[in-house]
């Protein structure tokens, strides 16, 4: 019988060969109790284009990560990352988190900073 993370490692490892397939970048989103990370990776997988976290300098001091308000900073601040690197178009990893709360907030404020799911 599997435990919690790997249960939860095992639906992002499916969601990842999906991703893989449709040959775009990929926005991955990584939450722990305290705070939220968000990294946009290349096509190929092969490096990091952008990453964003309720740890950075700017963030820190002005939000909690832990709240659903402090995903939607990481949201915008990731999205701004991306398409300064160049990235529009991107495929949403939740990392085989559920899409509610923090992580559906992160999502809802990428997209309206202009990133394409």
């Amino acid at each position: 019988m599997l435990n919690k993370k790997e249960q939860r490692l095992r639906r992002a490892r499916q969601t990842r060969i999906r991703i893989a397939k449709q040959g775009v970048a990929r926005l991955t989103v990584h939450r722990t109790n305290q705070h939220i990370y968000a990294t946009v990776i290349s096509e190929d997988g092969a490096k990091v284009v952008a990453s964003a976290s309720s740890l950075e300098g700017e963030l820190r001091g002005s939000i909690k990560g832990g709240t659903a308000d402090g995903a939607s900073a990481v949201g915008k601040r990731i999205a701004e990352k991306a398409k300064a690197a160049g990235v529009e178009k991107v495929a949403f990893d939740r990392a085989g988190f559920a899409y509610h709360g923090r992580v559906k907030a992160l999502a809802e404020a990428a997209r309206e900073a202009g990133l394409q799911f």
